[in-house]
């Protein structure tokens, strides 16, 4: 077999455990913030501020989960193009 068909295959199976990975903790943060969002429209104690800082945070941690998905899949097709180039001026 060949080391760079070899090496595709490896980063290919990382690309496919991260994907899995990666959505699974989505479905985990969806449940935690509807259960969050739940508990703040039952919270009549807590102010409206409280309320508006709390569902700041729960969009900047979004935000920051969305970013870092994009980088990663970034520097997946990066690696992607990298053996591409590679396999293209082989032949």
């Amino acid at each position: 077999m060949d080391q760079k068909q070899m090496v595709r295959q490896v980063i290919d199976f990382q690309k496919a455990s991260f994907d899995n990975s990666f959505n699974a903790m989505v479905l985990i943060q969806e449940q935690t913030e509807k259960m969050a969002k739940t508990f703040l429209d039952q919270a009549n104690w807590l102010p409206e501020e409280g309320k508006s800082v709390l569902n700041q945070w729960i969009g900047a941690y979004k935000k920051g989960r969305d970013d870092f998905k994009k980088s990663v899949d970034e520097n997946f097709r990066k690696v992607d193009e990298y053996f591409s180039a590679a396999e293209k001026s082989k032949k």
